[in-house]
């Protein structure tokens, strides 16, 4: 149901769908938070649903945990994201004036106000506000690597009887494909090339959220954020993209369309619920993760000189057949080789080290093989070509007693038959 959802929400129809999903906890929450924000704008957005007021330190904290409270906490996870080195872009919101639209942006529709959340000040977006920064240089301003983070407060609302966990943080980061920034650019439909990437969070659900990549192509993923302030981040290399939501890292795509610019958009027409500060565009970027990953013209050589492909750069999930996404940069590189090679067979060795027993190493050798034909068909690779050979850790190239040579081991061979 929520999968129909999303696919509509791009529609007039679906958001008015939608927004009657929502009606009823915006009647029981919508008019204190409107009151509240005017009348007090120094209290926490705490205090108008609890009515309890937040310290300073808990007011301005970014990516509030309430662990205590919250019988399942987020796990937490190291981050590899960096901000890029050079500023392009910054607002923090601190030098606007309360009650005006913010001076640094620019919008295609909707309300835009500056508000004070907190103790802070922020952005606040409503009646399907749609906003972009305020970049006086014409056509494209994003390099191809940079950084883009921002914050936004998150209301769960999940103490509002039939409310069915939906949560009122309705946003959408979207980054364009064309030059022309005149135009609001749609994620899907007919103008999905219009976008490179497009990242909606909460749409339909407090944990559920979707994104768009290279006009159509469509992604899904689960993360609960908790009520307060949350930190977003994006980074983009050349053609890989990355999100992170409080430091995790949620989306991890190995080619997406070069982006030329941004804007956010907030559905809906819901008052004071939707807040943005400290949004960040920066030029630089995680370093590109290739593993020393080969190009089409080295997998080709390689066959060519030895009948065989061999690489260490396709992995998977400890002791599973689940390939990591990352592994997929070296799968299209074997895969537009073959492509090209439409009449060439292969049969697709699966490797292990002798961690573990040959019981388990050679069903999951094969189990591992067999994925990665079903990846390379995915990419348009004919399997009557594609044999999967499960070898387990019996033809070894390097010594097992030491890590180097088990990472050696660890290996998938493309040989020509």
């Amino acid at each position: 149901m929520i999968v129909a959802m999303v696919a509509f929400a791009a529609t007039a129809d679906a958001q008015g769908f939608l927004k009657k999903l929502k009606d009823k906890a915006l009647n029981a929450v919508e008019g204190k938070v409107e009151d509240k924000v005017e009348r007090e704008t120094n209290d926490a957005m705490d205090g108008v649903l609890d009515g309890k007021k937040s310290s300073k330190k808990q007011r301005e904290s970014v990516g509030n945990d309430d662990a205590a409270m919250d019988d399942s906490p987020q796990t937490k996870t190291s981050s590899d994201f960096k901000r890029g080195s050079v500023i392009l872009f910054q607002d923090d919101v601190t030098a606007e004036q309360v009650g005006e639209f913010p001076s640094k942006w620019d919008m295609f529709q909707g309300t835009i106000e500056t508000k004070t959340l907190g103790g802070v000040k922020a952005i606040n977006v409503t009646d399907n506000g749609q906003i972009q920064p305020l970049i006086k240089e014409p056509g494209a301003y994003l390099p191809e690597e940079f950084t883009i983070e921002y914050d936004f407060y998150y209301w769960p609302t999940d103490n509002v009887p039939g409310n069915d966990g939906i949560g009122l943080n309705d946003m959408k980061l979207i980054l364009a494909a064309a030059k022309d920034r005149s135009e609001y650019p749609h994620e899907g439909g007919d103008e999905g090339d219009w976008t490179a990437f497009v990242l909606a969070h909460g749409v339909c659900s407090s944990s559920e959220h979707y994104y768009y990549f290279n006009g159509k192509q469509k992604g899904d993923f689960v993360y609960s954020f908790k009520k307060g302030w949350n930190h977003v981040a994006l980074s983009f290399n050349k053609r890989a993209m990355k999100v992170y939501f409080n430091d995790k890292r949620v989306v991890n795509l190995p080619r997406v369309n070069q982006p030329t610019w941004m804007c956010f958009q907030v559905p809906f027409d819901y008052k004071n619920l939707t807040f943005i500060r400290n949004v960040v565009i920066a030029k630089g970027a995680v370093e590109l993760y290739d593993r020393n990953a080969q190009d089409v013209s080295a997998v080709e050589k390689a066959i060519q000189e030895t009948g065989k492909f061999v690489t260490n750069n396709i992995l998977f999930d400890t002791g599973k057949a689940t390939l990591k996404q990352e592994s997929m940069i070296e799968i299209m590189r074997v895969a537009d080789y073959m492509k090209k090679n439409p009449t060439a067979r292969f049969e697709v060795q699966g490797h292990t080290d002798n961690q573990g027993s040959d019981k388990i190493n050679d069903p999951l050798s094969q189990q591992r093989a067999e994925a990665i034909v079903k990846a390379l068909e995915g990419l348009g690779v004919d399997g009557f070509n594609l044999k999967a050979v499960g070898k387990g850790s019996h033809e070894p190239v390097a010594d097992n007693n030491t890590e180097d040579g088990r990472a050696k081991n660890r290996r998938v061979e493309f040989i020509k038959r």
